[in-house]
């Protein structure tokens, strides 16, 4: 039952949520697309520890209070859970909170980190009884680990097969009973096989940017940075809706107000112009998106256009469009997507200062 445990390590220590670098992926101003090992490092100590503490996604957090409860009662390990949403709303915070709440153990890993069979064996073997093994992006693994887990979750029990042809036999391993919880950001890839066997869904939404002033209150607090209400707002305006990049955005205005201003507490003065400086402006757009929605307005007429030749022109890959960039621009209604492709809404022309053209002759090819 040694094998895999090499790769329990590595699966633990994978920072769930953050993509292997690529050599492809846009260096430039993605300022709130990537993360400093510092970022990493500050995120997790300003994650909320409790249900109390964690902020929005009030109807997740109320249903998932009751599972839990039901489940201590019972003495019984938690139901798995599968999370869904955009990036940076905070699944993973919520898995290690779940954790806590049940009074287990977590281990962490993300669905490309397990790249064989017997990686996901060592891991569940390891496993204790109530435990929780949290896998981030798990549409990812591949379809020869994901048999693995059907089994595992609906009854406890791994099947692997050892030794070749007519001496080949099937060896039947019981486990612990644990708690999966998955979490991605494009649930459509999930299989549905896997997706029948979690017995709790929650979907994460974006959050109100009073939401997300109450959390930069309470990351301003945690980091000793004085910090005003009108401050606060103003941050949340252009956070995209995300915690995540709120609580970014909230160490490089303290950043500012630190050298710039010589100023212990941010007003929302040194926020408009430390956000300003970072080119993030009042809708919460970065170069990247004004990019992105440019580029559809200047080479392809507003669209629509498909997303494969949205990125060979953006120099970028697909995944980081559409798990990275779409959802926000979406949700703001700056971008439409339909079944011939994305088109830019009146909305983003307008943010722009761009008249529209009118609708001409159509081509033969759109």
């Amino acid at each position: 039952m040694d094998i895999g445990r090499k790769k329990i390590l590595t699966g633990t220590n994978t920072r769930p949520g953050i993509p292997p670098k690529n050599k492809n992926t846009p260096s430039s101003p993605e300022l709130l697309q990537q993360e400093t090992e510092e970022d990493i490092v500050l995120n997790l100590s300003l994650r909320p520890k409790d249900l109390s503490e964690f902020v929005g996604q009030v109807e997740t957090v109320d249903s998932l209070k009751i599972a839990i409860s039901a489940a201590k009662e019972r003495k019984e390990p938690l139901e798995h859970v599968f999370l869904s949403g955009p990036p940076g709303l905070g699944k993973t915070a919520l898995s290690h909170i779940i954790a806590h709440q049940m009074n287990s153990k977590i281990t962490a890993t993300s669905g490309p980190a397990i790249e064989r069979a017997g990686d996901l064996i060592g891991i569940l073997t390891n496993l204790e009884e109530g435990d929780v093994l949290f896998i981030d992006e798990i549409h990812r693994m591949s379809k020869v680990v994901e048999e693995f887990l059907y089994p595992a979750m609906e009854n406890s029990q791994i099947d692997f097969i050892i030794d070749k042809g007519p001496y080949a036999r099937t060896i039947k391993f019981n486990l612990k009973r644990f708690t999966l919880i998955g979490a991605t950001t494009r649930s459509g890839l999930l299989s549905s096989a896997l997706r029948s066997r979690f017995g709790m869904f929650y979907h994460f939404d974006f959050y109100a940017p009073q939401e997300l002033a109450r959390i930069i209150k309470r990351s301003a607090s945690l980091l000793g940075v004085g910090l005003e209400d009108d401050a606060a707002i103003e941050i949340a305006d252009r956070s995209r809706g995300t915690p995540r990049i709120a609580n970014r955005l909230l160490r490089r205005v303290r950043d500012y107000a630190q050298v710039k201003e010589k100023s212990k507490t941010i007003t929302k003065d040194i926020a408009d112009k430390a956000l300003s400086a970072l080119r993030i402006d009042k809708s919460g757009l970065d170069d990247y998106d004004r990019r992105v929605l440019k580029t559809i307005i200047e080479f392809y007429d507003g669209g629509p256009v498909g997303i494969e030749s949205l990125a060979a022109t953006l120099n970028d890959e697909q995944d980081t469009i559409i798990d990275t960039i779409e959802p926000y621009l979406l949700k703001i209604g700056f971008l439409k997507r339909t079944a011939r492709g994305r088109s830019v809404a009146d909305a983003a022309y307008k943010h722009f200062g761009i008249t529209k053209k009118k609708a001409g002759q159509k081509q033969l090819f759109d």
